[in-house]
């Protein structure tokens, strides 16, 4: 096949690639310039092609996937890192008055301060967020900067997923489209200029507003219970499915707060292949597309996207180090740990080392998730029945047990190693025990949910992050008051379903 693109027919391919054992001449695709990158073996690049193809390709991954209507309100969540600060970067190009093709949404910025959980002190956070100020004060955008702490003062709702159909007004995205142009031909007509518009999908708040979307110092009593929570934990592997679940809570409540429905997260296409991999061993095989896809429904309202999962990570260092991308390094969880320290850290380091030896390792674990799809599992339950969720990341729960199945298996292992019951009288969790020799079986509705009124909630990698945990009082105060919530409606269900069958018992037989 002619590689005409890439290289040209005939004479044209020796002149932009080098001979074997040496570097290219010329760029690949202009033929003229000098290469100073090389992306893959052979894929030299000048400076003007490679920002060429880096733009193009996250326009490329909006436009087809036609997520984003004109006009709407999106959330970009930056952490620091290398990705989400490329990714705000081709947001603010995207709505720059030199850009061929504008985009046209209105975009806003999240940054969450994870330094208690680190053991970063008061005084090392505060120069950190006042490093990652100074940056997104620099965008023009709105921002919110939140601590985790503030997961401590979120409402119940968090928990339950908001049906929103992001076309329910029967608009198409290209009737959204045509009409968001038409009304910019209408208002060149009367003399408003394009700028203008623009201008005002990424204008700046007003000092006062600005200024009150800075958070002061969380308060002690959280820092302390955000603490007590994550020694509550005992691996580092539960430890940071936990934290990634607290983080993406504290990204909803900011998006739903302020009117955001859609939210921009910054994973790479490395990242993606190590966290399919990763939930494979943590047992969200089932929610793999909504993890790792492009978008992720399972909100409801609130609709996340991933732009930045076409990128490698190697594209994304060169990008911001040959257009000075500025970023701020913040210590995590695993920082400095072995790479045996977590599973997401031995994926990680797997995934790495092999990628040295077979440069094509994270492209075709990336492409392999690519071919996954969602699968309604309430497709049974009627169009008018939601779908039973997760108490903590909200899928729908995979925990009907079928026969042959893997979840049998582990439920059929753990009750026959069970140990047997302690003698009557002292329970097994230092309460006094009930007739089936566990105390904190049959828990009363209204107290504090255990381990094991929590698991029926819980779908299997969750309940997985839960059995690591030593007591479940540290978790936050909206997680216990959503699982009372369910357990007294499960309860009134039950309830119900028992006295119509009693009436169907009652009638008489004719």
């Amino acid at each position: 096949m002619c590689e005409a693109e890439e290289g040209g027919c005939g004479g044209e391919r020796p002149a932009a690639r080098a001979p074997r054992g040496g570097y290219p001449l010329k760029c690949m695709k202009c033929k003229e310039g000098h290469p100073v990158l090389i992306i893959r073996v052979g894929d030299a690049f000048c400076r003007a092609c490679f920002k060429d193809y880096f733009v193009h390709k996250f326009r490329a991954t909006l436009g087809k996937n036609r997520c984003i209507f004109p006009g709407e309100k999106v959330l970009l969540a930056f952490s620091g890192g290398p990705t989400s600060s490329a990714m705000v970067r081709q947001v603010q190009e995207g709505l720059s008055r030199e850009a061929a093709k504008k985009l046209r949404f209105k975009p806003g910025i999240i940054f969450i301060d994870e330094g208690a959980v680190c053991g970063q002190d008061l005084e090392k956070r505060r120069e950190v967020c006042n490093q990652v100020e100074t940056i997104l004060r620099a965008t023009g955008f709105p921002f919110h900067l939140v601590h985790l702490e503030e997961v401590f003062d979120l409402p119940d709702s968090i928990l339950r997923s908001i049906s929103h159909n992001a076309t329910e007004d029967g608009q198409s995205y290209k009737e959204a489209v045509d009409g968001f142009i038409r009304r910019q031909q209408q208002s060149e007509r009367t003399g408003d200029s394009l700028l203008g518009q623009l201008c005002e999908l990424s204008v700046q708040p007003p000092p006062g507003k600005e200024a009150a979307q800075l958070p002061g110092p969380p308060p002690v009593s959280h820092t302390a219970e955000l603490t007590r929570l994550f020694k509550a934990v005992k691996t580092l592997t539960a430890r940071e499915e936990l934290l990634q679940t607290l983080r993406n809570h504290l990204i909803l409540h900011v998006a739903r707060t302020h009117s955001y429905t859609k939210v921009m997260m910054g994973d790479s296409c490395t990242r993606v292949a190590v966290k399919l991999l990763t939930n494979l061993c943590l047992g969200r095989g089932a929610f793999l597309a909504g993890d790792t896809g492009f978008s992720d429904r399972r909100h409801g309202d609130v609709l996340v996207l991933r732009p930045m999962r076409e990128y490698s990570a190697k594209e994304i260092a060169f990008y911001n180090r040959l257009f000075g991308v500025p970023a701020v390094f913040t210590p995590s969880l695993d920082t400095k740990a072995p790479d045996r320290a977590s599973i997401h850290r031995l994926i990680e380091s797997f995934l790495y080392k092999l990628q040295t030896e077979f440069p094509s390792t994270i492209s075709t674990v990336y492409r392999t998730g690519e071919k996954l799809g969602t699968t309604p599992r309430d497709a049974d339950a009627g169009e008018d029945a939601e779908p039973e969720r997760c108490l903590l990341c909200l899928c729908c729960l995979d925990t009907n047990v079928v026969d042959g199945s893997s979840l049998q298996s582990t439920l059929l292992s753990e009750e026959l190693c069970r140990k047997p019951p302690p003698s009557a009288g002292s329970g097994c969790c230092g309460g006094a025990a009930d007739q089936t020799g566990c105390c904190r079986s049959s828990p009363t509705v209204g107290a504090k949910p255990t381990q094991i009124s929590f698991l029926p909630l819980l779908c299997y990698s969750c309940r997985l992050t839960v059995k690591d945990m030593t007591c479940l009082e540290p978790l936050p105060p909206y997680v216990h008051s959503e699982a009372e919530r369910r357990q007294r409606r499960a309860a009134m269900k039950q309830e119900i379903q028992e006295f119509l069958l009693e009436d169907d018992e009652d009638l008489p037989v004719s």
